[in-house]
Order: structure tokens, then sequence, then C-alpha cells
């Protein structure tokens, strides 16, 4: 039976009841010219009917908008779609008694989600445009306050988002073939539109019917040829049951009761049909993962077919087909991920067979650089999963290179000389570029990390893989590279293990580890020295140096450290380095300050502080952070090659601790000299830093107890001021310094006993300096046991101050006791010495500052032919000689100045002799004395 007919007989039998039955042949007439010209039926659609399109077509929208992150629109058609639901809420409340339709809540529960995830991923955001990523703040704050309203429904829908609503289940849903199988807004919208009234449904029918036939004869691409077979298949059932045609257009006479049946038998058939369908779908979506397929960029490449099934698989042909793979490499539209998945399966392949080891070296090869390739911004670290890849490749080629000694590989052998076949192999390709690029990655990722949580330690462990990869190639240079590729992965080798301690170092000196035991010190100086005698570049023998000189200071070794940085003149010729060595120079010198401080070298620790900690920002030159203060100070390109620059976490020096030894051995050697030259004029100050701190502790009006470890440091140099070393020790030392610094030392109990030993002496020190004025003698005893500290040792110390000629005394052995010359001025005679002082100053700036400005009438020459020349123009106009006559006394003034100021001097040089007379006179009767 035609198609034609079924489509007759469904229309007529669902509208069968509702018209007025009209003549056979009229309607058969009707039938025959409905394909050539169709009447045109008025549909009428419900206010409930109107509301539910207009929502459904702006949560399409929204989703639409989803798919490409469009947030601004997003914004907007939320703002159309609350208005909408606003409209539709009398509607709603009438017919729906004030539920939500679930369609509705569907989109707001998806577009949270959405919201969220969005809001979650950081490095998407920063992509995202200005204006985007403005309306995301605006769409997250305006969705989570118009969703309060709805918690219950959706807290509903989240417990059971797949359940169907009830109007599904008491009438199946009309399906519709040429919508989209995953548009499951429509769906619930077609389920709540089931709920009008029956005389409405079937002019809705009509009118979907009358849309399907349009659609069908305006686009033939889009028709869905398993929905017509169907259909067909349904009118063959309907035209079985008639005899001939005009029994089919014939109305019958049914009763009420067969009139039910019937329409709950076709209700029973539709809904089977429903259920295959929606099983149908559901299989579908599962085949499809249940979601949208990401297509990459440009054409869909499908994956075709490695070799032939009948093809010959040999050397010639794998390489033939990897230059294929390889010739796609950087290419606009090759899909990497693919490329990367070919050579997998050409390695597969290479090895099934059974071909020759350089080829398989040279497909891993190829691996490795396409895996390096598909990350295209170099500043962001590889994902995870290629990064595991890179490893198991990396150590599977190593591997392989080191079991055959007759495989070379180098970058100086060219395509055309390569061989795969006859033995001795050679093959293009760098294994050192290749390890120092997953070196090079391998810090990215590190940096990328956040440091103080658990995926940074996880990453950290790939270290040994890194390690243990290097070292193999190490070893195959060292059989095969030339001494400017060995010098390369010697440093490579050196940057993992110079900041590493090792305690066998210290075993060693202690003789308590056997001789075959190889420590890090050991092998640092090996590949130094091979280094220092066999590379041609200043930056890898620089970079060596430094290194090494760190590895030193890292274990104690404070003599040889030294000696690297006087003898290698770094100091000199650093600034023309890059910033990176530069960097590495920071690190050695704050290491280098430590331990000068552990081995009780106190002027040598501050000398090595001192010039990193007075720039205030020790943090940015060893690059271990950006400071957000000097934000401003720097473009977003410069803090973005700034980011690039900076050290690992673990790699890290303490900064709290590196500023704590740098104050302490700036308060050891200052409090001394600023009592030793309290009331010198031109005294001199030997740390910056430390003045301010002690500068700002005594501007407070209020000084509470210390928290911080720079007021701890404060308050000990006030006690130490005084001579108080108990206290000074107390401020030092206690639990909460010891937590925050002095625990962070190896061997810290030997640390603090040091400190103890020089607070005792530098007080000492500060006392003699402070009281000498005071005291005719002072007993030596006494001394050491106010101090607690050996006799010999007080003795030493005097003895070493009265040969410096830092005190004017004498020792006496016999009664063991210090004689104060008292030479030096009492405190009135020290501050006129100093008044003089500043007054002589101030008269030499004077004579500075009027020479210069007096200098002009002392010149003859041009000046002089101008004054001259100005006279003349006075007299010629009648002005006399008044030039002249200004010019006489500004001379007579000048007379008189420099007659003053030379009065002024001899007034000055008497005083002085009456000074130094007066001194020898005091000097002389102390001699007569004793």
């Amino acid at each position: 039976m035609s198609r034609f007919f079924a489509t007759g007989s469904n229309s007529e039998s669902e509208s069968g009841e509702e018209e007025v039955q009209a003549p056979t042949y009229a309607k058969a007439a009707a039938y025959q010219f409905s394909d050539e010209e169709e009447e045109v039926k008025r549909v009428v659609r419900s206010t409930k009917e109107k509301r539910y399109e207009n929502l459904t077509a702006l949560i399409k929208n929204i989703r639409n908008h989803k798919k490409i992150k469009d947030m601004s629109s997003i914004l907007t058609s939320f703002e159309d779609l609350t208005r909408a639901y606003q409209k539709a809420l009398p509607v709603i409340s009438k017919e729906e008694n004030g539920i939500t339709p679930r369609f509705y809540i569907r989109c707001l529960a998806e577009l949270e989600d959405f919201i969220n995830e969005v809001w979650e991923d950081r490095e998407g955001r920063k992509n995202l445009s200005k204006n985007n990523s403005k309306s995301l703040g605006a769409l997250r704050q305006k969705v989570r306050k118009y969703i309060k309203d709805f918690e219950e429904e959706l807290g509903r829908f989240r417990q059971n988002p797949d359940q169907e609503s009830d109007a599904e289940e008491e009438e199946p849903v009309t399906y519709d073939s040429d919508n989209d199988k995953d548009d499951q807004t429509s769906d619930d919208a077609c389920r709540d539109i089931k709920q009008l009234p029956s005389e409405q449904k079937p002019v809705k029918a009509a009118a979907t019917k009358q849309d399907q036939d349009q659609d069908e004869d305006d686009d033939d691409d889009s028709v869905d040829w398993g929905s017509d077979s169907e259909s067909e298949s349904e009118s063959s059932d309907d035209d079985n049951q008639y005899v001939n045609i005009r029994d089919r257009f014939l109305k019958r006479p049914t009763t009420g009761k067969e009139e039910k049946d019937d329409r709950e038998e076709r209700k029973k058939e539709k809904r089977v049909k429903e259920a295959k369908i929606r099983r149908k779908r559901a299989e579908e979506d599962a085949d499809e993962d249940g979601g949208w397929e990401i297509v990459s960029k440009g054409p869909i490449i499908e994956k075709a077919e490695m070799f032939e099934k009948d093809a010959e698989i040999d050397a010639p042909l794998v390489l033939s087909k990897l230059n294929e793979i390889i010739s796609a490499r950087g290419k606009k539209r090759t899909d990497r991920r693919m490329q990367i998945n070919m050579l997998y399966e050409l390695r597969e392949i290479a090895n099934k067979h059974s071909l020759s080891v350089a080829v398989s070296v040279k497909i891993h090869f190829s691996i490795i650089s396409s895996i390096f390739d598909y990350n295209q911004k170099i500043s962001e670290p590889m994902k995870l999963e290629h990064w595991a890849k890179l490893l198991d490749v990396m150590q599977s080629m190593m591997k392989l290179l080191l079991a055959n000694d007759d495989i070379h590989m180098s970058e100086n052998i060219s395509e055309e000389n390569e061989e795969f076949v006859n033995p001795i192999y050679f093959i293009r390709g760098c294994p050192l570029a290749a390890v120092e690029r997953l070196d090079d990655e391998f810090t990215k990722l590190l940096k990328e990390c956040d440091p103080h949580s658990n995926d940074y330690v996880v990453r950290l462990k790939d270290e040994v893989t890194v390690t243990r990869i290097i070292e193999s190639v190490l070893e195959y240079f060292e059989r095969v590279g030339n001494k400017n590729e060995r010098c390369r992965i010697y440093l490579r080798k050196i940057e993992h293990l110079y900041y590493k301690f090792d305690p066998n170092v210290l075993k060693r000196k202690r003789d308590e580890l056997p001789p075959t035991v190889t420590t890090s010190v050991e092998v640092m100086d090996r590949l130094c020295k091979f280094i220092y005698a066999k590379d041609d570049t200043d930056r890898i023998r620089t970079r060596a140096i430094l290194a090494h000189i760190y590895h030193h200071a890292l274990h104690d070794n404070w003599f040889q450290a030294r000696d690297l940085v006087l003898m290698s003149h770094l100091q000199d010729n650093i600034d023309a380095a890059d910033p990176s060595t530069r960097i590495l120079y920071n690190r050695m010198m704050a290491n280098l300050g430590l331990c000068a401080f552990r081995q009780e070298n106190i002027k040598d620790a501050h000398h090595c502080l001192v010039d990193l900690m007075v720039t205030g920002k020790p943090k940015e030159l060893l690059a271990q952070g950006l400071l957000p203060q000097r934000q401003h100070e720097r473009s977003a390109e410069q803090e973005k090659i700034e980011k690039q620059r900076q050290m690992p976490f673990h790699m890290h020096i303490n900064l709290e601790l590196l500023e704590c030894v740098y104050l302490v051995s700036a308060m050891l050697i200052e409090i001394p000299y600023i009592a030793a030259h309290e009331f010198d004029a031109r005294r001199r100050m030997i740390s910056k830093t430390f003045y301010q701190q002690l500068r700002s502790s005594e501007r407070q009006s209020l000084v509470g107890p210390p928290e911080s470890m720079r007021e701890h440091v404060v308050a000990a140099a006030k006690a130490m001021r005084c001579g108080n070393w108990q206290a000074c020790v107390n401020f030092i030392i206690n639990k909460k310094m010891n937590v925050k610094v002095w625990d962070l030392f190896y061997e810290s109990d030997r640390v603090r006993e040091m400190l103890v030993k020089f607070i005792k002496e530098e007080s000492l020190r500060t006392h003699l300096f402070t009281y000498s004025n005071v005291y005719t003698s002072l007993s030596i005893p006494s001394l050491s046991q106010m101090y607690e500290l050996p006799v010999q040792k007080v003795h030493s110390l005097i003895s070493k101050m009265i040969i410096n000629e830092e005190l004017m005394a004498s020792l006496d052995d016999p009664t063991e006791t210090v004689v104060m010359h008292r030479s030096e001025p009492s405190r009135l005679q020290a501050l006129a010495m100093q008044f003089v002082d500043k007054v002589t100053n101030l008269v030499d700036v004077n004579e500075k500052i009027f020479d210069m400005k007096q200098g002009n009438f002392f010149q003859r020459g041009n000046m002089g032919n101008r004054d001259r020349g100005y006279n003349r123009n006075q007299n010629n106009q009648g002005g006399g000689n008044w030039g002249g006559q200004r010019r006489d006394n500004r001379s007579q003034r000048q007379r008189n100045q420099r007659n003053q100021h030379h009065h002024h001097k001899q007034q000055q040089q008497q005083h002085q002799q009456q000074q130094n007379q007066h001194h020898e006179q005091q000097v002389q009767q102390v001699i007569e004395e004793e």
C-alpha cells in the first residue's frame, strides 16, 4: 500500500471524532492534490504553550553559548530567561499547582555546575577575554542569588537527575525524528505540554506533522530514513485491516466502548514504540560516552592502516613510514596526539618483526621529539600523561644505546649518512639535547605545583628517574662523546648534586667512613676539575665554579670555598653574566656566609651577606619569589620572564635564617665599634641595615617584649651595649629563636655554644670601651668571673686591644690587673673636640661655596669686556660711573670677609696649640706619677 494513503489514514483516524464526515470522493480528491497544493491551517496555541516554547528557546541559546564559553551572551540569555519565567509564572501557578517545570530546574542545575567548573579552572579563566571575565563574575553572583528560591527543587533534582516527570508516566511523548538526540530540554518541555487539555492535542500534532513535511521538502539531506521506514510499517499494518481502499475512508459506526478500547490499544502500542526508541537512544548515548565529542581543529583525520596486509615489513619500509609521519610535524592540520600514537604503533611493529636496534632507537627519538612538540607554549609545562610517556621512552632509548656499542648517535651525522641495516649503525639525533629539554621540563613541572601540597612531593619523586637518565646519558657520552658534550652533561649532573647535603662528607672528616665509599664532594671535585681543564666556554666553567663553591660551603669546607672564590675573581666580572648565573652567584654567596658563621668567622660572614641584605630584596636576588610591593616597577612581560627564572621550592635558602645570621654578625661587630667611637664625629656605619633596625627601635615611644626575630636581635644589641651578656644570650638563644633559626643548622648545639662564646667576648670588649675612663685599674680575675670566661682568654683579649691601640692601658702580670693610663679625654673634652670638628667642617664648606659664588669677579676677558661695555653705555646715557662704583664696593666687602676668615683661622690654630700643650702636660704628669 502506498505511503501516501498511510499518512492520510493516520490523520483521519486522529481527527475523525471531532470533524463532520465529508463525502468519500471529496476526501479522496483532497488527498489526491495534497502533494501539489496543501491548504495551510491556522494553528491555535495556548498561553502556556507559548510561554514554554519561549523558555525552551532561551535554554537552547544558553547551552549553545556554554559550548564556546561566551559568558557575556550567557549572562544576557540568563537575564532574558528569568524575565520569561516571571511572565510564565501565572500560568504555572494555575495549571501546574505552582510546581516548577523540571526542564527549567535542569537548566539552572547545569548552569550552576558550568559556572563552578569555569570558576575553579584558574588557567582557563586566564584565557578568557576581559569582557568575558567581567561577565563571569556578574553571572556567578546573579545565579547564586537567583537559585536560592529553588533550593528544594534543585536538591531533589540532584538526588535523582535522570528521573522522569509524572507527565511522562501518564502519557507518552511524541518524538520528532529531526530533533537532536541529546536535547533533554525538548523532552522535558514535551512532557509538560502533554498536560494540556485533550481538545488542543490534535491541533498540536497536526502542526508538528505539517512542520515535519515542510522540513522534508526543504532539505532532503536532513531526512531520517529510519523514522520513515517505521511509519511505512505502521501504514502497512493499517492497510491490512481493509479489503479495499473505499472501506478505509468510510466512517464505521462504532460504539463508545469500542472507541475507548481502540484508543487505549493505540496508546499501548505507542508506549511500547516509545520505550524502544528510548532504549535505542540510550544505547547510542552510551556508545558516544553520553557527552559532547571534542573535535580537533581542522578537518577530521581518520586513522589509516599503517601497512597493507600483504606488505613485507622490513627496515626500509618502516623507515619510509617513519619519515612520512615525521614530515607532518609542525604543520597546521597535523593531529599531534594521533602522530604520537602512530609512532608507538610503528615501534611495536618494528619490535614484532625483529628489525635492527638502530631502527628502534630512531623511532624512540622520534617519539621523544613528538612529545616535546605536543605542547605549543614553551613557557607552560607539559601534561602529566605525556611526562610519564617521556620518562619511559627516554629510559628505553638509553638502555638500547648503552647495550649496543655499535650504535653512534650524534647531531653531526647527516640524514644521507644514516645507516640502519649493517653495523656499525649511524643515527642522526642528540640524546644530550633531549635530556637537557627533559631537565628543563621537570623544572617547569615543579614550578607549576603548589610547594605546600602533596602534588609537589609526588612530582619531586620523579627526580630520581631524571637523575638516572642523566647518569645514563653521561655514561654514554663518556664512551663516545667529545669534550664539549661531556662538559654539558657534567654540568647537568652538577646542577642536580651541588645543593644536596651528604652526611658521609662529615663522617669522612671524622674517619668514620670506609675508603671504598665515594662522597658527593669527591664526585663534584672530579666533574668540576674536568670542566676547568676541558671547557672552552666561560658560562659552563663559571657555573661549575659557583656550584663547586656552594657544595664546599654546604659541608663546612670553609678554606677550600674561600680560596676558590678568591682565585677565580668571579666578583669582578659577574655583572656581565646571564641572569641565571647571577642568581647562582647570589646563592653561592649566601651559603658561603652561612658557612663562615658556622666556622666562627663572624667578619667574613658579615662581608659575604652585606651586599645581599643591604638591598632589602634578597628574595628576588635569590629567585625565591617576587615581592608584590614592587609590582608597579615591572611590566607584565618582565614579571613573566622573572617567574620563569624562579628556583624550585626544594632548592630555596631560608630567608629568615639568612637575615638572622646577618643581623647577629652585624651586632657582634657593630656594638663594640659604637662603644669605642661614641664621640667620634666621623664614625662610619659598618652595617646600614642593622643601624636602621636600631634607629627604628629607638624612635618607638613604648618598647614591649620582642616577638619577631628582628626584635629579638635589637633587644640583644641593647643588652650588649650595656655589657649585660646574660640578657643578650637570653634574647638570642631561646625556645622561639631555636625553632625559627638555630635548629635549622646541622649540629645546632655547636652553633649555639659558639654564639654564647662570641657574645661573652664582645660584651667584655664593649664593657672595656665604655668604662675605661671610669676605672683606674681593673682586675682580670674579676672580669673573668663577671663574663664567665677563662683568665687566659680575658688576658688574650685585653692584650689584643692594647696592641691594636684600641685601649690605652698596660698589664701588670704579678697583680693580674689592667692599669688605665687615663690618656683618653673626659666626656666634656670629647664633646668639645667633637664640636670643634663640626665647626671646622662647616667653615670648609662655607669657603668652598663662597669661592664658587665669587669666582666670576676675578675673571678677565669676556666678562671684563661686558662690564666695560655696560659702563660705556651707562656713560653715554648719562648714568655716570655707577657700575664701577658697585665693583669697588664688592671688592672691599670681599677683602673684609677674607680678613675675618684669616683671623678666625689663626684663633683656631692657637686654641689647638693650647689644647695640645695641655694634653702633653697631662701625659707628662701621668709618667711622673708612675
